[in-house]
């Protein structure tokens, strides 16, 4: 984060795809502090980054925003039973539509288009492929070859 203008508002590097993260009402962790989004809204994208302009809840100066520089927030967990988290997905089986082992989750790397699985052996399977999930496994239907060895 980082002061930006004179009223208290921040600059915020967004890290998740939940944009509701940034909507009023909104409550973001700052180590023991509490910070409560009161506004905000995308700032020009520089790099590939997604940042937002933000104002929090009695951050009205730019002294009150620059005390808050180099801070990284945290959100509480959202509950959405449909949603992949990346801990989640990590050592879990991959099985192609016929049951077949394709491999196992090593990483997830972001990706414009969809986040891709990085398997061990190291090939690489967008994340919009999964069709079910079990505990530990994944179910992916890919296109003719893309699971080829």
């Amino acid at each position: 984060m980082r002061a930006h203008g004179l009223r208290g508002r921040v600059v915020v590097e967004l890290w998740t795809n939940r944009e509701e993260r940034m909507a009023p009402g909104a409550v973001l962790h700052a180590g023991s502090r509490d910070l409560r989004v009161t506004g905000a809204a995308p700032a020009a994208p520089a790099g590939g980054r997604r940042r937002w302009v933000v104002d929090f809840d009695g951050i009205s100066d730019r002294e009150a925003a620059e005390s808050l520089r180099g801070r990284v927030l945290f959100a509480e967990p959202i509950s959405d039973p449909d949603a992949l988290w990346v801990h989640e997905l990590l050592g879990c089986e991959v099985l192609d539509s016929a049951g077949e082992r394709v491999g196992t989750v090593e990483a997830v790397e972001a990706n414009p288009a969809s986040d891709l699985l990085v398997l061990d052996g190291g090939r690489l399977v967008p994340l919009r492929f999964v069709t079910e999930r079990g505990p530990r496994w994944l179910r992916v239907e890919a296109p003719p070859g893309l699971l080829d060895p």
